[in-house]
C-alpha cells in the first residue's frame, strides 16, 4: 500500500509530516512527485506550478515570477519551480491543496517547507523499517527536457548509491523517460502511468494528433507491447470500476486480469474516503468533505487483484484489508470510520 504524496488525506501533501504519518499509519511505500528548480535541484511537488500547494502567491518578493506557460498542452498561469533556485524555493511553506475538502489538513498550512528528493531519502532512512519503498513519479519530463532540465539525468544522479531493485519503483505518464532512466543503470521496477483519457505527452510531442492514446496501451495487444519495456502499469481507478449512466458504481472491469496475463504488475490511484471522490451511491452525508462508504470502493478495488494501491488515507486501506478489524480506531483528523457497505451487491 502506497501513501499518495504521503498521508495527504491528513497533512499537506509532500511534507515531512505527511510522509512520516504515512509510515506511522502502516504504508509500505510513499509516492513523491518529482520536478526541478532552475538550478537542477529535484523537489517534491504535485506539479511544477506551485500556487495551489505553497504560499508563493502571498510572497511579494516573488510577484514578478508569475507566468503563463503551456505544460503538456495545457495553458497554466501561476508560479513554476523552474523559475526559482532551490535557495528561493526553500523559503516557501507548504499549504493544503484541497482546503475546502480537507479542512483539518489546512490547519497545518505554513508549518512545513518544501522538500527535496534527498530529504525524502533521509526521512525513509530514519524509519525503523528497512523494507520501505519509494515510488518516484517523474513529472513533465518532455517539458523539462525542452528547457534544459533533463529529469532522467538529474534523477539518476540524485538516486545513485541509494536505489536498489527492492526499494525503488520509477513511474511516469511518459514511457520514454522510463527507458532513459533505466538505460542510465538505475535499479528498480518501472511502471507506466495511464490516464482514463488522452495521450501521453511524449507521444503527443512527437506525433501530434496521431499519438497513440492511453486506451490503446491498455488493450491486450497494447499491454503485451508494454510488457516488453516496463514491469507494470498504474491506472486511474476509473479504469477498474464500472459505473452506470447515472454515476452509480455497479462493479469492476477485467483490466487487471488482462494486464496480469501480459506479465505486468498493476497499481491504481487514488483511493480517497471523501464523498467528492466516490461514486454517487457511495456518498454519505450532505458535504463533499464527509467520509462516504469508502469501504465498499476500497474492497472492490482490492478484490480485482491489483498489486498495489495509492491512498490518501493509508490506515483506511489497512482496515479494508482486514488488518486491524475490531479495534476502536480514531482517525488522524478526528473522524470516525464509515461502516455502511453495499458489499457483494456490487461485485462483478
Amino acid at each position: 500500500m502506497i501513501g499518495h504524496r504521503g498521508a495527504s488525506g491528513y497533512r499537506p501533501e509532500h511534507t515531512r509530516a505527511a510522509y512520516e504519518l504515512a509510515f506511522a499509519l502502516g504504508a509500505d511505500a510513499v509516492e513523491p512527485d518529482i520536478v526541478a528548480t532552475s538550478d537542477g535541484v529535484l523537489v517534491l511537488r504535485h506539479e511544477n506550478e506551485i500556487s495551489g500547494t505553497t504560499d508563493v502567491a502571498g510572497r511579494p518578493e516573488f510577484a514578478d515570477r508569475r507566468a503563463t506557460k503551456v505544460i503538456d498542452g495545457v495553458t497554466m498561469s501561476g508560479w513554476f519551480t523552474e523559475d526559482f533556485t532551490w535557495a528561493e524555493l526553500s523559503t516557501l511553506r507548504a499549504t493544503e491543496r484541497l482546503p475546502t475538502i480537507r479542512t483539518a489538513g489546512a490547519t497545518f498550512n505554513g508549518l512545513s517547507p518544501i522538500l527535496r528528493l534527498r530529504d525524502l531519502k533521509a526521512i525513509m532512512h530514519a524509519q525503523p523499517r528497512d523494507d520501505l519503498i519509494m515510488v518516484a513519479e517523474i513529472k513533465h519530463a518532455t517539458y523539462f527536457e525542452s528547457i534544459g532540465l533533463p529529469l532522467d539525468e538529474l534523477f539518476a544522479a540524485e538516486i545513485s548509491g541509494w536505489a536498489t531493485p527492492a526499494n525503488l519503483i520509477v513511474e511516469s505518464f511518459e514511457q520514454a523517460v522510463l527507458g532513459r532512466i533505466r538505460d542510465r543503470g538505475v535499479p528498480g521496477r518501472y511502471v507506466f502511468l495511464a490516464e482514463a483519457a488522452g495521450s501521453p505527452a511524449d507521444l503527443v510531442a512527437r506525433w501530434g494528433r496521431k499519438a497513440l492514446p492511453y486506451s490503446a496501451h491498455l488493450t491486450p495487444a497494447g499491454l503485451a507491447r508494454l510488457a516488453t519495456d516496463v514491469d507494470g502499469v498504474s491506472v486511474d481507478k476509473k479504469l477498474l470500476l464500472r459505473t452506470d449512466a447515472s454515476g452509480r458504481l455497479i462493479g469492476t472491469t477485467d483490466l487487471v486480469e488482462h494486464a496480469h496475463a501480459a506479465g505486468l504488475e498493476v497499481y491504481t490511484w487514488t483511493l480517497r474516503a471523501e464523498n467528492r471522490f466516490l461514486a454517487k451511491n457511495l456518498r454519505r452525508g450532505s458535504s463533499a468533505r464527509d467520509f462516504g462508504d469508502w469501504l465498499t470502493e476500497f474492497r472492490l478495488i482490492i478484490g480485482t487483484g491489483v498489486d498495489g494501491v495509492f491512498a490518501d488515507q493509508p490506515d483506511l486501506v489497512l482496515e479494508a484489508l482486514g488488518l486491524d478489524q475490531g479495534q476502536d480506531r480514531h482517525r488522524p483528523d478526528g473522524r470516525q470510520p464509515a461502516v455502511e457497505s453495499l458489499g457483494d451487491d456490487l461485485r462483478s
